[in-house]
Parts: structure tokens; sequence; C-alpha cells
């Protein structure tokens, strides 16, 4: 913007306008969640005992139908959504991916999105979900209960890695620790499958240091930003002031994550927690749109 100083959004309806004055087409969220009613439902029931699990109240900001969700995220701005969901016992993970394909079949703007589980069977659905074209996979280490370098996985982690297919990985401890969050599986799997195109969730909160390295020693090691630096996560995994300037270096390996609809807030809060850190319009620009266009192998200009 020329001679005005950009302002942050405060609300949803200003996130259109800030997009414009940033010069940008749209928002490329790779951390959104869609998930069949049922689990949507049980999922929402889980964050009702947010303080319970994580010890403050963790309200469902988007509570309401999935055409409705659509709708809201075409409103901010996301033009291609995808629609990450999670197994978290055997036997789950080849039904939600085909959930995923018909989702994705009947709403073009529908990234064809995938999950898998360490169980027998693993390398079959992620073969198939990888000829049908699946575009984005998501790993939940605490929810799944799994290590990420689980001997299972070996071949399946090996596919997408071939089809340079990018995984989100909830691997972090934050907010909630699981048995096998924590950087050292991830280095583990890495150190097998160095080639696998990786996206850590939460900037892999708390440990944002020891993720950052593993960006840096990576070349298809990305962070996403969901959640982090909000005042709601704040209060739980304050984001150190330091690390800031690792991010800035970091800019080409940083892309846009929600969390949507899961979160207790607008959605225009994780953009205005995001401009406040005073990276500068550049590294908006390729956090909120130019970077995850990239990773998806999606046009970043018409």
């Amino acid at each position: 913007m020329s001679g005005t100083a950009l302002r942050a959004p405060r609300s949803d309806a200003e996130v259109p306008a800030y997009l414009a004055a940033l010069g940008l087409q749209g928002l490329a969220d790779v951390h959104v969640h869609f998930h069949p009613d049922r689990l949507t439902e049980r999922i929402w029931a889980y964050f009702d005992e947010g303080e319970r699990h994580y010890g403050v109240a963790w309200p469902i900001h988007y509570r309401t139908g999935a055409e409705e969700r659509l709708r809201i995220l075409a409103e901010l701005g996301v033009r291609d959504v995808p629609a990450l969901t999670y197994a978290h016992k055997p036997g789950m993970a080849a039904a939600l991916n085909a959930w995923c394909g018909e989702l994705a079949d009947t709403h073009p703007q529908v990234l064809r999105c995938a999950t898998l589980f360490p169980e027998e069977g693993v390398t079959g659905y992620v073969e198939e979900a990888v000829r049908a074209g699946v575009q984005l996979v998501k790993a939940h280490l605490v929810v799944s209960d799994m290590a990420p370098d689980d001997d299972r996985l070996d071949e399946a982690w090996e596919l997408l890695a071939r089809a340079r297919v990018p995984v989100v990985m909830h691997a972090g401890h934050g907010p909630r620790e699981g048995r096998f969050s924590g950087p050292e599986g991830v280095v583990r799997l890495l150190a097998g499958h160095p080639d696998l195109t990786l996206v850590v969730a939460h900037l892999g909160m708390p440990d944002y240091d020891a993720f950052a390295d593993l960006a840096e020693a990576h070349e298809r090691v990305h962070l996403d930003t969901t959640m982090v630096g909000t005042d709601f996560m704040e209060r739980l995994a304050p984001v150190p002031a330091r690390f800031l300037g690792r991010l800035a270096e970091l800019r080409p390996k940083v892309v846009l994550g929600s969390d949507f609809p899961n979160i207790p807030y607008p959605y225009a809060h994780q953009l205005e927690a995001l401009h406040r850190w005073g990276l500068g319009e550049e590294w908006l620009r390729d956090v909120l749109w130019h970077n995850g266009r990239r990773l998806l192998g999606l046009p970043v200009s018409p």
C-alpha cells in the first residue's frame, strides 16, 4: 500500500480487503479440517471438554454444517480447500480416504486428501490414493498414537515421497503431548525418507527450534503456522521473541495453516497474529499465498 500503513484484519469481514492490499488473490491454507459428520461431532465434543484436556476452554468458532463452512472459506479467500482428516484406530483410514475422495468429486474447490494409519493394508490404500491423484495427506501422531517411523508405514512413506505428495504432520508436543510426539521420531523418519515432503503443523509447538532445525536441514520440510502466535495459543505455547528471526530466514519454508473450523476465535485472528510479528509484507505474501500454492502444485498467478 503506497503511503498507507497496512492494518491487520480484526474481523473476517476485513480479510478480503487485507489480501487486496497485499496484492494477493486469496489464501493458500494447508491446514483445514473436514470429516464425516459423525466424526466431526465427536471431535467437537472433545473440544467441548477443553478445560479437562488442555486446561483452557476451547469453544469451536465455526460450529456449522460443511456447506456453510465451505461458503465461509470462499468468502475468506481460501480458493482450494484441504479436507484433512485422521484415524484414531485401525480400520478407519481407508474409509476416510474414500469419503475425502467423494467430497473432492462433488466440490471442485476441495483438494483430494487422505490419511494413513500403521496397520495391515496401509501400503495398498496409500498406493490407491496416489493413483487417484491425492494432493495432501494428514498424519496426527497424537490422535493416532503412532510413531512416524513405524515399520508398517515405510512403504507408504516411500510412495508419498516419490509422488511428491505433501504430508501435514502434527508432530509436536503441543497443545497436548502424545506417546510419539516430539522431534525425535521425525528425525528418524527423515533419516529413512529424506525426500519426503513434510509440513510440520503448528511450527512444531512448543519445540519451535528443534523443528526449525529440521526445516533448515531438509530441502522438502516445511512449517505451517496453525494457531501459532494467536492470543489463545500464546497462553499455552508462546513463541519466543528471538524465534521470529528464524522465521524470517525460513520464509520460503513457512506456509499458512489455520485449523479451521476447530479454532476458538475468528479466522482473521490468525492473520492478525502473523501480521503483528512484523516480518514484513513480502514475508506475509509468501506465507499467505505463494509458498502454499507452490507446495500444493497449484498456480501462483492466474
